[in-house]
């Protein structure tokens, strides 16, 4: 991931994060990244073991971690040892984007001005923010709005009442009436007096040929991005959290949920009100029934269903066998 252009980062020092601490060496921070995207002079975090084989090829200056997970990481990559992994990456990411961790409106929106979109068409009441980029041959329709530095691409069907903020999307892309893409995500670290709120630097990113149906909402991403894969089409009223990706072909029928930081294959079908727990990996060419609950890892190939989901021979066997006890 690049660094943001939809929030604004400030100059600081690697020491200056951590003023409590006396550590021997100090740098500007670049950027806080994801384990397998940081490079010199960015920093990562690292919070569980089911990520040891990332954290041992970081190119991070320093990482975020625990005492139990620091010998994973390379010897070239300070720890900064902690008790609460997240918690001091919520607190560093305040610090480094203070505005990432509410949705403040737009307050520079205005008519778009037709001389800077020649062969874009409008509906009425249409908002766009400052910089915002948009392709040759895309509409967008009646009441929506597109936020500062949002960029669509060519040949775009917008519908109308929708809000897109933070986001990068491709050509061909269709997204229906009242969808919200960009928002925040739900993030916050409990505490006894007052919730710490996650800031969200991510973005979403779009790919060409993707359909998104009436009344979807995607979760721009927390550190990583949101994405969706090439012609993927989303149903209605999809729910998509933050850093979730979801890979190229997939079809998601109705009202699915996807948790946190779930990455999805390619070619996978997912029935309606299906959900999909965090951080888990859904292999390529999957399906998974209607309805099911998805609670861990599904690989390649695989025909899932029911809660816990489990391979569609063992779901059938287990329904014949309850049909029989009653």
């Amino acid at each position: 991931m690049a660094s943001s252009i939809f929030f604004k980062k400030k100059n600081i020092k690697f020491n200056d994060l951590f003023p409590k601490e006396k550590y021997e060496f100090n740098f500007k921070v670049n950027d806080i990244k994801p384990l397998n995207l940081a490079k010199k002079n960015e920093i990562t975090f690292f919070d569980s073991v089911k990520y040891k084989d990332l954290a041992s090829q970081t190119k991070a200056s320093a990482c975020i971690t625990s005492q139990k997970l620091k010998e994973y990481l390379p010897n070239n990559t300070y720890k900064i040892l902690v008790k609460n992994v997240l918690f001091e990456l919520a607190r560093v990411t305040k610090v480094l984007y203070p505005d990432s961790d509410i949705d403040y409106p737009d307050l520079l929106l205005k008519k778009p001005i037709k001389s800077n979109h020649k062969k874009v068409k409008f509906g009425n009441n249409v908002l766009i923010g400052k910089k915002v980029k948009i392709g040759k041959n895309s509409i967008i329709g009646s009441n929506s709005i597109i936020e500062s530095n949002v960029q669509i691409g060519k040949n775009c069907i917008i519908g109308s009442s929708v809000i897109i903020k933070n986001s990068i999307i491709g050509n061909n892309v269709v997204i229906q009436d009242n969808c919200k893409i960009g928002q925040k995500g739900f993030g916050f670290i409990p505490l006894n007096e007052k919730n710490l709120k996650f800031p969200h630097i991510g973005q979403v990113n779009i790919n060409d040929e993707v359909e998104i149906a009436s009344g979807c909402t995607i979760d721009r991403g927390s550190i990583d991005n949101t994405v969706i894969g090439k012609n993927t089409f989303l149903d209605n009223q999809v729910h998509v959290a933050h850093n979730v990706q979801i890979g190229s072909n997939c079809m998601i029928a109705g009202q699915v949920g996807f948790a946190g930081s779930s990455k999805i294959g390619n070619n996978v079908s997912i029935g309606g009100q299906a959900g999909i727990s965090g951080h888990l990996k859904i292999g390529n060419n999957v399906k998974i029934g209607g309805g099911s609950g998805v609670v861990k890892d599904i690989e390649d190939n695989q025909i899932v269903m029911g809660y816990p989901a489990i391979p569609l021979r063992e779901f059938i066997k287990k329904s014949k066998k309850d049909n029989e006890h009653d």
